[in-house]
């Protein structure tokens, strides 16, 4: 069992990372997201399909 602040996992089984990438350079989505509330609608829409954690992407990684 993974314990995450009020949050608990059970490791028996696979956990399911949703990405959501709310810059203008994302590479996967080309900046689908930057618009609040395309991006909660996304991350709403995530959760539905079953992500049991979830990495919104707010800051670049690329150099320069």
């Amino acid at each position: 069992m993974l314990k995450l602040n009020k949050h608990a996992y059970d490791l028996k089984r696979p956990l399911v990372m949703g990405i959501l990438n709310i810059t203008p350079d994302s590479f996967s989505d080309g900046g689908k997201y930057l618009d609040f509330s395309d991006a909660l609608k996304r991350a709403h829409a995530m959760i539905e399909e079953g992500v049991d954690i979830m990495d919104i992407g707010g800051e670049s990684t690329r150099p320069g």
